[in-house]
């Protein structure tokens, strides 16, 4: 007799074996195991059951006294798994049970991605909007799993400060949308920030006047209006490039885009738009990849010449005149992934497939859901 049961008074033994031991594949990586408490306790309360896998040994221990369910996780994908259970009391461990039911984790697949978020409007007699942040890799996905898409919009036109983007996202990966354009008369008349700053806003005095930053890893800052007074504006910041410091009356142009093969051909996107201008001076060019240019013209506009990024590109609007800019670019999310493989997509996703190589490609252009693959 052991000292532990001298202690308990002798009558107390190790617990009996668990039953009904029942698996569930969850992910790839995962599974679900329940099971019921033994019918003999062995005079002592159960502490804890603990699960082993089979192959492989991975244990997973939950501290209660009856049965439930517990995730084991650490399995590898497309392992056939079968679980056994042991209960544990003041005695020590009891015998295993029987094992469960055969079970075989899901094949995790990789998925190539590129998301880019709404462009910012540009500044009314302002700086021009930061483009949309832009954000590529990929992700490895399961086919138990749903995962989020949305596509940001563009950020609208204003009379003062631009609007900043729509935030677009794909599973876990979010791209901020772009920083709106400053305006001369606003105060701060500095850009916002975004995935990619908008440019700063003109300014005819004193102080100097900033362009928004970006987000790291998804865009570039602003440019600024430094220099002699003047009505030129900053440009708005693009994926590869910051947006360029607006001189004396002159616009500053808009930072370029970033450019990626995921479709197939080389594509760039996410370009800053470019700062406003006044009187026929220099606008400020768009960045390369949908950033629009900066609106320049005498007198006064109350509708919106300055144009607007490029749809599904995430570029920046231009910067206005004396009145409105131009609206951001609406954004995308493309993923690419292999033909064997069947995707799932809901009714709220606009969306164009195409085929390269072995691979799927879909470009989401508005909307949003949830997709998943089997």
């Amino acid at each position: 007799m052991s000292i532990i049961q001298i202690l308990l008074g002798g009558g107390a033994s190790l617990p009996g074996a668990p039953t009904s031991v029942t698996a569930t594949a969850l992910t790839s990586t995962s599974a679900s195991v329940s099971w019921n408490a033994p019918v003999n306790d062995g005079g002592s309360t159960i502490t804890s059951y603990t699960v082993v896998s089979s192959p492989g040994g991975i244990t997973k221990t939950v501290f209660q006294s009856g049965g439930g369910t517990t995730t084991v996780t650490g399995l590898s994908g497309g392992t056939t798994y079968t679980f056994t259970v042991y209960a544990t009391n003041a005695v020590g461990n009891g015998p295993s049970s029987s094992a469960s039911n055969s079970v075989t984790t899901n094949v995790a697949f990789n998925v190539e991605y590129l998301v880019v978020a709404g462009g910012g409007g540009g500044g009314g007699f302002g700086g021009g909007g930061g483009a949309g942040g832009y954000r590529t890799g990929t992700l490895s996905v399961d086919t138990t799993v749903s995962y989020p898409i949305s596509v940001g919009a563009g950020g609208g036109t204003s009379p003062v400060t631009g609007n900043p983007g729509g935030l677009s996202r794909f599973a876990s990966i979010p791209s901020t949308g772009g920083g709106g354009g400053g305006h001369r008369e606003s105060s701060p008349r500095n850009g916002l920030p975004g995935g990619s700053g908008g440019g700063a806003g003109a300014w005819d005095s004193p102080p100097t006047s900033s362009g928004g930053s970006g987000t790291s890893g998804q865009g570039n800052p602003g440019g600024n209006k430094f220099g002699p007074a003047g009505w030129g504006s900053g440009g708005g910041g693009g994926a590869a490039a910051s947006g360029s410091d607006a001189p004396g009356n002159f616009g500053g142009p808009g930072g370029s885009g970033s450019t990626s093969s995921i479709t197939g051909s080389s594509v760039t996107r996410a370009g800053g738009g470019g700062g406003g201008s006044y009187n026929g001076e220099p606008y400020g060019s768009g960045g390369s990849g949908g950033g629009a240019p900066g609106y320049n013209g005498p007198g006064s506009n109350t509708s919106s010449p300055a144009q607007n990024g490029s749809p599904n590109t995430g570029g920046g609007g231009g910067g206005g005149n004396t009145s409105f800019g131009g609206s951001g670019g609406s954004g995308i999310v493309i993923v690419r992934y292999p033909t064997s493989r069947t995707i799932s997509i809901p009714g709220g996703l606009s969306y164009s497939p195409s085929t390269v190589g072995s691979d799927r490609v879909i470009q989401f252009t508005s909307g949003s859901g949830n997709i998943s693959w089997s």
